[in-house]
C-alpha cells in the first residue's frame, strides 16, 4: 500500500488512518482521487476540505466511518447513498447487537477495504450487485458458532456468483491462529481470504469467456474437472508428494480453480508488498559476497509495471529481508514460499489477465459504477 501524507500540515499518513496525529485533522479516503484528505469538521456536522478549491470539495463520511467507526471512506455528497463505494458491497453484516461483533466486522471491513483500494489500483471492474446483479460484487460476513472453513458444499468461507462469504470468526486472531495449525497452513490472514476469493470473482469476470481461457487451462489445467470430487480427494488424500514444483501452496493443488485463486492472491501480495518498498524507498545492498542476485533498489510503482519479470526480480531479494527482520525479531517467516518456475509463470499469466486492459483508463474510470447505485440495505 502506498504512503500518504496530509494535506494540511504533511505529515505521514497511513491508509486506515481516521486523523492526523500531528496536527489533528479528521482524514477521509476519497475513492475517486484514491487519497486520504485533511478535512476540518464544523459545529454543524460539515466536513471541510482543507483545500476547498480541490474536486474533493463537497464530501461527507460513510455512514459506516460516523456510525460505527467501520471505514474511513467519503461519500459525493449529492449522493443519496449513506454509504462509500466500499461498504455498498456488503451486503450482510453481523448482528452488532452481539457483544464482540462491532471489533470483528471492524477488523473486516478495514481489510476489505484494502482490497478494494487495491483492485481499483489495478484497474480492475468492480461493480456492486446493487448495480449489476449478474455481474457484481458482494461480501457476506456471517456469524457462527461452529465455523467451517472448508470451500466444499458446506461452506462457510467461501464464493459463490459473485457473493463473497467470511465467517467472522477469521477476524479473531487466536480462533484465526488455531485454524492455520489444524490445516497446517504457513500463512493465514483476513487479507488473504480476501484476495482469494476475489481469485475466484475475478476468474469469472476476466477468463470464463474470454480469449484467455485456452492459456489458462495449458497452464493451471482443465477447470471442468468435477470441482466437488477434487476437493474431496484433496481433503482425503492431502496434496501430492511433488506439490511444491507446479503450485504456490498445498490448497492450489487441489483443482485449477483453487490454483488460480491461490496464485491470483500471491500477485496482489506481491504487487502491494513491492509498493510498501517502493514508497519507503527501500533499497537492499546485502554486505555479504556474491550478493548481487540479492541486490535491489525500488525504484518503480509495482501497479503500473508492465514486465512482469521486473516485479518477480525485486521480489525475491525482498522477501528474503523479510525473513530476515521477522527472525530477528524472533518471529516466522513473513514469507513463507517458494516459488518454482512453473508458479512463476501462472503469476506470469496473472499478470498479463489484469493488465489486458485499455492503457488509457485511469483506475478511477472503474469507480463508476460504484457511485451512484441505487440506495441499498447493506450496512
Amino acid at each position: 500500500m502506498k504512503l500518504f501524507s496530509c494535506n494540511a500540515c504533511g505529515n505521514t499518513l497511513y491508509f486506515h488512518n481516521v486523523e492526523c496525529t500531528n496536527c489533528g485533522h479528521r482524514l477521509g479516503f476519497v475513492p475517486a482521487r484514491l487519497d486520504l484528505v485533511a478535512f476540518d469538521t464544523a459545529e454543524n456536522g460539515d466536513w471541510r476540505p482543507v483545500d476547498p478549491a480541490g474536486e474533493n470539495g463537497n464530501l461527507r463520511p460513510c455512514a459506516n466511518y460516523t456510525d460505527h467507526n467501520a471505514c474511513n471512506w467519503m461519500v459525493h455528497a449529492s449522493d443519496a447513498n449513506s454509504l462509500c463505494p466500499a461498504c455498498r458491497l456488503n451486503r450482510t453484516i453481523p448482528d452488532l447487537c452481539v457483544p464482540g461483533n462491532t471489533l470483528l466486522w471492524q477488523r473486516l471491513q478495514a481489510q476489505k477495504n484494502w482490497l478494494i483500494c487495491s483492485l481499483l489500483r489495478l484497474r480492475l471492474p468492480v461493480l456492486s450487485k446493487q448495480e449489476s446483479p449478474e455481474l457484481g460484487l458482494a461480501f457476506d460476513f456471517l456469524g457462527d458458532p461452529n465455523p467451517r472453513f472448508r470451500e466444499d458444499s458446506g461452506v462457510i468461507t467461501g464464493h459463490a456468483q459473485g457473493v463473497i462469504t467470511l465467517d467472522i470468526a477469521e477476524a479473531d486472531d487466536a480462533v484465526r491462529e488455531r485454524v492455520r495449525q489444524e490445516m497446517a497452513e504457513p500463512y493465514r490472514t483476513i487479507l488473504g481470504h480476501f484476495r482469494h476469493e476475489s481469485g475466484h470473482y475475478f476468474w469469472d469476470r476476466l477468463v470464463r469467456d474470454s480469449r484467455w481461457l485456452e492459456a489458462f487451462r495449458r497452464q493451471f489445467g482443465d477447470e471442468r474437472a468435477d470441482y466437488d470430487e477434487a476437493l474431496q480427494r484433496h481433503y482425503a488424500d492431502g496434496p501430492p508428494a511433488d506439490w511444491p514444483q507446479s503450485f504456490v501452496s498445498t490448497y492450489a493443488s487441489g483443482h485449477p480453480w483453487e490454483d488460480w485463486a491461490e496464485t491470483w492472491a500471491h500477485y496482489l501480495h506481491m504487487v502491494d508488498t513491492l509498493e510498501t518498498a517502493w514508497q519507503f524507498g527501500l533499497k537492499l545492498e546485502p554486505r555479504v559476497d556474491q550478493s548481487d542476485e540479492l541486490a535491489v533498489e525500488a525504484t518503480l510503482d509495482p501497479y503500473e509495471a508492465k514486465d512482469f519479470q521486473t516485479l518477480a526480480a525485486r521480489w525475491l531479494p525482498l522477501t528474503v529481508a523479510l525473513n530476515s527482520l521477522n527472525q530477528s525479531m524472533g518471529q516466522p517467516d513473513a514469507y513463507p514460499f517458494v516459488l518454482a518456475p512453473v508458479v512463476i509463470d501462472k503469476l506470469e499469466l496473472v499478470h498479463e489477465i489484469i493488465h489486458d486492459q485499455p492503457a488509457s483508463a485511469p483506475a478511477s474510470d472503474h469507480l463508476s459504477a460504484l457511485v451512484y447505485p441505487v440506495e441499498g440495505a447493506a450496512r
